[in-house]
């Protein structure tokens, strides 16, 4: 799977917050307003962002696709906000 143009393929890193006791999934912190990615795939046209990169990115972007029975998102390289 390889990404094409200004699209990035991420794996999402779910992290999940402990409070009091309690655990929160990423569903119940809704706050949040990036995710947290590893970089799978960039393409031909994106200059920084590279594989293997741990990115944050706008909750909001992008489209989730299966493949080989895994899910991932793509999302557009300009919704990357920070390179970690």
């Amino acid at each position: 799977m390889k990404a094409h143009n200004h699209y990035v393929i991420i794996d999402k890193i779910k992290e999940t917050k402990k409070t009091s006791g309690l655990i929160l999934t990423e569903s119940h912190n809704e706050d949040v307003r990036y995710f947290k990615g590893k970089v799978v795939s960039v393409g031909n046209l994106v200059e920084v962002i590279k594989e293997d990169d741990v990115v944050y990115y706008d909750r909001h972007a992008g489209h989730g696709i299966e493949f080989n029975e895994k899910f991932y998102f793509v999302i557009r390289a300009s919704d990357i906000v920070l390179v970690d």
